[in-house]
């Protein structure tokens, strides 16, 4: 990606120019945004900041945050636990008002309890798990929808559209994709399709020829992974290698990254695969300005980019709209209040959730480039 991106001011003309807003605050308010920023899930670090600082440089320009100008402070977690929580509580120590993140849900579930205690305000662009929100969290939401949402539609569309009947159920161990294969198995069973093989891989692992060898053994016309682009790449690439090519490979919104491609070894690895995502927030006329800024200055904000972009609009909204900075006022107000983002009008329920969820099903193509697919019921 083009570090020119990050050029003091460079992205801000853009989007202030495309959304006619100009002036900046003079003040400082802090806000966090947490994730990956290293490590083998970095790609959904990267696009967190650059939607959170190209949201931050539109806010500024439009006024900021009650006067004040947001200024963003980045936190890596590397996706670990630990490191999430260290994370948090450097982030408190710093005062911020707010905090974008976590991405991996076993960091943001962690991370979210000493936010809470600090009556920091925070908002998740990517974990789905529902225990982020449903722990009684006061000032705990999400910009996504939730696993039970998403595995309803991923378990939907193998019985209804791929006509799955031996369907094999992966998942990496962890909260989030752990998460997600159980939500999905459960709407199969649902469904009256019971998986021939449910079974776990480790983070990190790239031989996966014994498992490859028990998808053969169950005859398997589907194989369904939660969890990863660093695992779900090369699964995929093994099992076409070795001659599985006409299994049906479907997977989440953990693999909304060109680093897909990479890790699958190339193009030709990744068509066909499935996955679910939200609804493009691209196709939407509200992001079209800010998505025309950010193609001419050089990005494309794919996966969780607008995202976080909609989530640093929504801290912002919530802080204006209680005219305080303090995160226990702007979660009230949030909760009764509807935002206009680059993603749409958003609004949530009392646990922090969103009241509509959208999740759709993508294809990637022999190119390595994922479309949204027609609804198919």
């Amino acid at each position: 990606m083009s570090q020119t991106f990050y050029k003091k001011g460079f992205l801000a003309l853009a989007v202030a120019t495309a959304l006619g807003v100009s002036a900046f605050a003079q003040a400082d308010i802090k806000i966090g945004v947490a994730g990956p920023m290293t490590g083998a899930n970095a790609a959904f670090g990267e696009q967190y900041m650059k939607g959170a600082q190209a949201a931050a440089d539109s806010v500024n320009a439009a006024g900021g945050v009650n006067g004040e100008k947001i200024v963003l402070v980045k936190g890596d977690d590397a996706c670990e636990p630990k490191q999430a929580v260290t994370v948090a509580k450097d982030l408190v120590n710093q005062k911020v008002a707010g905090v974008v993140g976590h991405f991996c849900s076993s960091s943001t579930i962690p991370a979210s309890e000493i936010y809470d205690e600090a009556g920091v305000i925070a908002i998740t662009p990517g974990s789905t798990n529902p225990q982020v929100t449903e722990r009684g969290l006061s000032a705990m939401f999400r910009m996504c929808g939730r696993d039970d949402q998403q595995g309803i539609v991923a378990g939907d569309y193998i019985v209804d559209v791929l006509k799955g009947k031996k369907v094999v159920v992966l998942h990496d161990k962890d909260t989030y994709g752990q998460g997600l294969a159980d939500a999905t198995k459960a709407q199969l069973v649902k469904r009256g399709v019971t998986p021939v093989l449910y079974e776990g891989l480790t983070r990190g692992e790239k031989d996966f020829s014994t498992i490859v060898t028990k998808i053969r053994g169950a005859g398997a016309d589907v194989v369904y992974f939660g969890g990863l682009h660093p695992e779900a790449g090369p699964l995929v690439r093994q099992l076409r290698e070795q001659g599985l090519k006409d299994v049906k490979f479907m997977s989440d919104d953990g693999i909304v990254t060109d680093e897909l491609v990479t890790t699958a070894g190339g193009p030709q690895f990744v068509d066909g695969v499935l996955m679910t995502f939200g609804a493009d927030p691209r196709m939407l006329p509200e992001s079209k300005a800010v998505v025309d800024a950010f193609r001419k200055a050089g990005t494309e904000p794919e996966g969780y980019t607008l995202y976080a972009y909609a989530s640093v609009q929504t801290l912002a909204a919530a802080f204006n709209g209680a005219k305080s900075n303090k995160g226990e006022e702007a979660a009230a107000w949030l909760k009764k209040n509807p935002v206009k983002t680059v993603m749409g009008e958003k609004a949530w329920d009392s646990k922090g959730d969103l009241k509509v969820s959208d999740y759709v099903v993508y294809q990637w193509d022999k190119d390595g480039k994922y479309h949204q697919l027609e609804k198919q019921k």
